[in-house]
């Protein structure tokens, strides 16, 4: 008999704010699949790890599990370590069938998150504000193209004359540098905008880097990360169901 189990993957973070964030938002996820085994774990910092994860799945009687990484874009993570620990399982529980689900990728609906993200700032005009979307980064060439994509259906739905592209990590080119180089060309305010799913360090850097420039003379303006929003839970409890009838199944 199939005992389907679902194990969610998130980040993991220093900042117990963002595994809280991370922990709330999988738990809605959670409430609309209909699965009994399910459990949350972590790439790093935070427990349990994916190991761990499999382990309790396994222990409660799964007999088939979907791996869901809790991502929003493909990069080293989803390409390599979750593999990996996937691999490394399949060899300790051989019985198990396992299956790999997608991030969440690029979608219209994360888009309107970030509509409402820069309407929220009070401070967008659609012919004078300046636009920073920001990504985390990787050093695979799908980050960045994907990245672009979201900047392009973001100015679509925004109807603004454009938005600049950079990231925090890995890809060029560097927040640091974009935003510097727009404070000191522009005049108008500048909304950043961040393409991350909850808080954490990264947030933290950034809202000192503005708060510098703000102290400069500028207008700048960060706007709210992505965050639990109802768009982005069922985006997740798609990917699970995804992940459950179509994941790429380990074989041995």
């Amino acid at each position: 008999m199939k005992n389907q189990g679902v194990l969610y993957v998130s980040h993991g973070s220093r900042i117990a704010q963002a595994t809280a964030e991370a922990s709330e938002c999988i738990q809605q996820a959670q409430k609309q699949v209909d699965v009994r085994l399910q459990e949350i774990c972590y790439l790093e910092i935070a427990k349990p790890d994916i190991a761990e994860g499999i382990e309790r799945l396994v222990r409660r009687g799964a007999s088939h599990i979907a791996i869901v990484p809790v991502l929003l874009l493909s990069a080293g993570h989803y390409y390599e370590d979750i593999p990996k620990a996937i691999v490394q399982a399949k060899k300790r529980f051989p019985q198990i069938i396992f299956t790999y689900g997608k991030p969440l990728g690029v979608q219209d609906r994360l888009v309107d998150i970030l509509v409402e993200r820069v309407i929220e700032t009070g401070i967008f005009n659609n012919l004078s504000t300046n636009i920073l979307l920001v990504g985390r980064g990787s050093r695979n060439p799908e980050t960045i193209h994907d990245i672009n994509r979201i900047a392009e259906k973001l100015q679509n739905k925004l109807q603004t004359h454009s938005i600049k592209v950079c990231f925090l990590a890995a890809c060029k080119p560097s927040f640091d540098d974009t935003l510097k180089q727009i404070a000191e060309k522009e005049h108008a305010p500048i909304i950043v905008l961040p393409y991350l799913w909850f808080t954490g360090l990264l947030i933290k850097s950034m809202k000192k880097k503005v708060d510098s420039l703000n102290q400069e003379g500028n207008h700048v303006v960060l706007a709210d990360y992505l965050g639990l929003h109802p768009h982005i839970v069922q985006a997740l409890v798609e990917r699970v169901n995804e992940a459950i009838t179509s994941g790429f199944i380990y074989n041995d």
